[in-house]
């Protein structure tokens, strides 16, 4: 097998069983103060916002966890926001802010404090980062607004291009956040997808194996798993600088359109969720699917005995979505690799594309 761990990004996604673990028993020990602050926050809904992976990250939290959750949620991507702030501004809504940035410094992300400070100065803000040095990390509300920063371990601040261990880390702490576990359970959850990273790591590698680079990619799941398909998509999309379109859906939703994308040099990628409802609906695409273009074409990812990449995790989706994007950043990583790109910034030489996103213009909002 060729060795990747040259490469920054390689290291980066092997890091996160361990980071996970350590994270768990660490930050299980500030739970029950960010819960009770959450609650008496005066807030009556709750945004993400973040830009990119960063949003992908509010839509897979509103799936996972808006059903158990007191107040509403809303995934508010913040690249909407700062485009266009007069969709968002309710009469009688005070939203929780909650921004998630990987550097914290994407104009983005500085557009969105901006805005809060303009037309939401009493909204109470959570933000959630991997740069201690950053706006997020660092920048206080110019009204009074309460205000509370989680900076994660520097492990999760990943340097190259990609983002792999700060898109997982940020979801985890959402979801310790916001779910309903008592920090003794999140501290055991982390414990158990740690442990089942290092066997999905390992089979991931197996794969990279079996696998030639297609032509185009698809990843589909239900509910949650449908925004963790979202971002694994784009993470073989980027790494491998375009060179590999990559889509994706819901299992049922793929359906309705999205299916005349693939051929039989495609591979589509089948999250088989924890949830035996949904299960059945994504096992009838996969088992549709081979049936079409031949069994070559369909890779199942999941806790199923019937899997093609077995996920020893039995938590809900929300939680296992972090182990089966693991698949997609190996792949994402090997299939670069072989396609001769420097993994750890594919566009180099091109000027199209950077770490953090640059050349965006703000723009004051009586401007707008």
């Amino acid at each position: 097998m060729v060795d990747l761990t040259k490469w920054a990004t390689t290291r980066e996604i092997q890091a996160q069983p361990k980071i996970w673990a350590n994270w768990g028993q660490e930050f299980s020990t500030r739970l029950s103060d960010l819960s009770e602050w959450v609650a008496n926050s005066g807030a009556t809904e709750v945004w993400f916002c973040g830009a990119g992976t960063s949003a992908y990250i509010g839509d897979l939290l509103c799936r996972a966890l808006d059903a158990t959750s007191v107040l509403p949620m809303r995934s508010v991507p913040s690249t909407d926001l700062v485009s266009a702030p007069h969709a968002f501004k309710r009469n009688g809504v005070i939203p929780l802010v909650v921004s998630f940035g990987r550097s914290g410094n994407s104009t983005e992300s500085i557009g969105t404090l901006d805005l809060l400070d303009a037309i939401f100065p009493e909204a109470p803000r959570l933000n959630i980062t991997c740069n201690k040095d950053s706006a997020l990390a660092t920048r206080q509300p110019a009204s009074q607004a309460s205000q509370r920063v989680i900076v994660l371990p520097d492990e999760c601040h990943d340097s190259g291009f990609a983002m792999t261990s700060s898109f997982t880390t940020m979801i985890l702490t959402a979801m310790a956040v916001f779910g309903q576990e008592t920090p003794e359970e999140f501290a055991a959850n982390m414990n158990e997808i740690s442990h089942a990273a290092e066997i999905v790591l390992a089979e991931a590698d197996q794969l990279v194996g079996k696998l030639t680079i297609p032509q185009r990619a698809v990843f589909v799941g239900s509910g949650p798993l449908a925004f963790v398909a979202r971002e694994s998509a784009l993470k073989v999309m980027e790494l491998a600088a375009g060179k590999i379109p990559s889509i994706w859906d819901s299992s049922l939703g793929f359906r309705h359109g999205p299916k005349s994308f693939v051929d039989d040099q495609s591979k589509v990628f089948v999250f088989l969720s924890n949830n035996l409802h949904s299960r059945r609906y994504d096992e009838d695409l996969a088992d549709e699917v081979k049936a079409q273009f031949g069994e070559q074409t369909v890779v199942t990812i999941g806790n199923s005995a019937k899997a093609d990449v077995h996920i020893p995790c039995k938590l809900e989706d929300g939680w296992m979505s972090v182990l089966t994007v693991l698949i997609a950043q190996w792949l994402g990583v090997a299939w670069s690799n072989q396609l001769g790109f420097n993994v750890d910034n594919p566009f180099e030489g091109q000027g199209t594309l950077t770490r953090v996103v640059s050349g965006v213009k703000l723009y004051a909002l009586e401007e707008a």
